[in-house]
């Protein structure tokens, strides 16, 4: 199978959970010219969504959400792996972090429907060296 992994950044906010919010968000990235690689929002209260923001260039993050007034969380690592969307792709990646004794505390992944998928894989901290070198970054 092949495989591109990569060590990326992201960025934690919050907003209120409400229709509109995500909208607003990501409308203000685009205007400043931020690409995402990824993006999650998962709720973490009653009336609040968390922000997982994926940039391309963090530094360059860092400084728009800053001029936007955006309050930021991170940055924190994952890890990125796209490739070709074959039976078992995912089993694969996780098979050589097993391999290495890498617990995988959360994921989240997505095939494109046309043969592709992305996949994000969240490794503590204490673990993170040895699972770039599980996965050969």
């Amino acid at each position: 199978m092949s495989f591109r992994i990569q060590k990326v950044e992201y960025f934690y906010t919050s907003v209120v959970d409400q229709p509109g919010e995500a909208y607003k968000f990501l409308s203000t990235l685009a205007k400043a010219g931020i690409n995402l690689l990824a993006f999650t929002a998962v709720p973490v209260g009653p009336m609040r969504t968390q922000l997982s923001i994926f940039p391309e260039d963090p530094s360059k993050f860092v400084v728009q959400a800053k001029d936007a007034g955006i309050q930021i969380d991170g940055p924190y690592s994952a890890i990125l792996v796209q490739g070709d969307d074959q039976l078992g792709a995912f089993a694969e990646v996780h098979q050589k972090l097993y391999e290495a004794d890498v617990n995988v505390y959360a994921c989240t992944g997505v095939t494109d429907g046309k043969g592709t998928f992305g996949y994000l894989l969240y490794i503590r901290p204490e673990q993170f060296d040895a699972a770039i070198k599980a996965l050969n970054l």
